[in-house]
């Protein structure tokens, strides 16, 4: 996925449980559009030029996802989110 694309912004609720697992420290398994599997600590939510970012920790790595690129995330508190564009 090219980072130039324009963003689309995820569903609020999507958004909202992000934020949750980054106040919690949860460990997600999340999964992107582009088929990768990851499993990481959300660590924040940043925004940069208009552009939503999950920051995790994947094994002391730190790395941002833009939100338009997870498909779906899950945790045992969560079960599993796919995650939808705004409307």
């Amino acid at each position: 996925m090219l980072m130039n694309e324009v963003y689309k912004p995820i569903n609020c609720d999507d958004y909202d449980n992000l934020e949750l697992a980054c106040q919690n420290s949860w460990t997600l398994t999340l999964e992107l559009k582009d088929g990768e599997k990851l499993k990481a600590k959300a660590t924040d939510m940043v925004s940069r030029k208009n552009v939503e970012y999950l920051a995790i920790d994947l094994s002391g790595e730190v790395r941002e996802l833009r939100l338009d690129h997870i498909a779906s995330f899950s945790h045992p508190d969560l079960g599993t989110v796919v995650v939808s564009e705004s409307d």
